[in-house]
């Protein structure tokens, strides 16, 4: 059974992205550089540039599934605040930032009233001051 999951072990590597592809492109660009300014040419400055275009689509891929990722939980945890929040507070859940709703979504149910509370006074600064905060993890393992 994995360990469950809290603030110090929420943070996910996905070995095929951190550990084979980025250090392979990033190790293929060096090596294109050698060969351009050892042996320079037009072939091997065209290879240079498809190697840096290579790593650059390698960190674009993660970042646009990321940012789909933050705004699916941003609509995820409107809908939950909507269900769990007292009327004064549910009135307010378009205050909250991107990142406030991300840092939320860890709160369990019971929690997240306070959380909220104290993120719109202003208490807590930021998904990873919120995420430290929380004392009941309400674990998240389908994310990129």
């Amino acid at each position: 059974m994995p360990e469950p999951q809290t603030y110090a072990t929420h943070t996910r590597f996905h070995p095929l992205f951190h550990f084979f592809a980025i250090p392979i492109f990033g190790i293929n660009v060096f090596v294109t550089l050698y060969f351009l300014i050892r042996y320079p040419s037009v072939l091997y400055a065209w290879i240079f540039i498809l190697s840096i275009a290579l790593l650059s689509s390698c960190f674009l891929a993660r970042y646009y599934g990321l940012r789909n990722q933050d705004r699916i939980i941003r609509l995820e945890e409107r809908v939950r605040l909507s269900a769990c929040l007292p009327d004064d507070l549910r009135a307010r859940i378009g205050e909250l930032s991107t990142g406030d709703l991300i840092g939320l979504r860890f709160c369990s149910d019971a929690e997240v009233v306070d959380a909220v509370r104290a993120v719109l006074a202003g208490e807590y600064k930021g998904r990873g001051e919120i995420k430290k905060r929380v004392k009941d993890w309400r674990p998240d393992t389908h994310r990129l």
